[in-house]
């Protein structure tokens, strides 16, 4: 069943992110580890190497309490930016940061990365390397014209968006406005980067359920060319393991790689 619109209240008061973490990216039952992952980080992994998509800042907006999708990002980005809406997220997140013996344990996924890039053995070193990246931990909402106000975030070379709009926006009407929202937030010339999933209505934490906005390849090329970008790169995949459609009900992951015109 799908959930009704989820409000950025209900989100404040009732988001777990310990239970987000082990529901979707626990070793071995986590929903997302594996197929979602291995396609996110692959593409990414490509996006920062083949596609030569480098800088000197990465800006991830709706980061969560998540970091997998930034490891790569820390080869080739001296500084990278990462932003919340929710406090609870940016805890999670700092623990990481921080080495806190409760954070969560990335790994796995970090091995993963490291064979990618040819370089498991320095999966240590990988983790430091993305913690000595991050510069700052930021509060930021999306739905506003200006995200990060009364924050000034100078123009980035590339924006990074995970999982975030589809579960943020209620319709395409506002996933566009979004788009054009980060403009402002992007060097001319500079990438914008999203991925996530495609028909869902819902995601389940724990015992709560998030609503999630119905897009599809067609809708969202438009919102992408109505918004201003050039779109050099778009991946459509269809989920393979459905066994879990009662938890997050997504039908197809996607990545998006667009362009800010110069």
């Amino acid at each position: 069943m799908a959930a009704s619109f989820t409000s950025q209240q209900a989100y404040i008061a009732e988001f777990n992110p310990k239970d987000y973490l082990q529901r979707y990216y626990l070793e071995g039952s986590g929903i997302h580890s594996g197929e979602w992952t291995d396609f996110a980080l692959k593409h990414l992994h490509e996006t920062f190497t083949k596609s030569g998509v480098r800088g000197d800042t990465l800006l991830d907006v709706g980061t969560g309490p998540s970091i997998y999708h930034l490891l790569s990002a820390c080869e080739v980005f001296d500084e990278i930016i990462v932003s919340d809406l929710l406090e609870q997220n940016h805890v999670e997140f700092q623990k990481w940061l921080k080495k806190d013996p409760d954070a969560f344990d990335w790994t796995h996924i970090i091995k993963f990365v490291c064979d990618l890039e040819g370089n498991r053995e320095n999966y240590d070193k990988k983790a430091e390397k993305l913690r000595s990246k991050v510069k700052q931990v930021l509060k930021c909402d999306i739905l506003k014209r200006k995200p990060f106000h009364p924050l000034v975030v100078p123009p980035v070379d590339c924006l990074l968006s995970c999982l975030c709009l589809e579960v943020v926006c209620e319709d395409m009407k506002s996933y566009c406005e979004v788009l054009k929202n980060f403009k402002d937030l992007i060097k001319p010339g500079g990438h914008l980067l999203i991925l996530s999933g495609i028909n869902a209505t819902f995601y389940n934490v724990g015992e709560k359920r998030f609503s999630a906005m119905i897009s599809s390849k067609e809708t969202l090329e438009v919102a992408f060319k109505e918004a201003g970008y050039q779109i050099e790169k778009a991946v459509y995949t269809p989920r393979v393991d459905k066994s879990q459609k009662d938890i997050t009900d997504y039908d197809t992951k996607y990545f998006i790689h667009a362009r800010k015109q110069k």
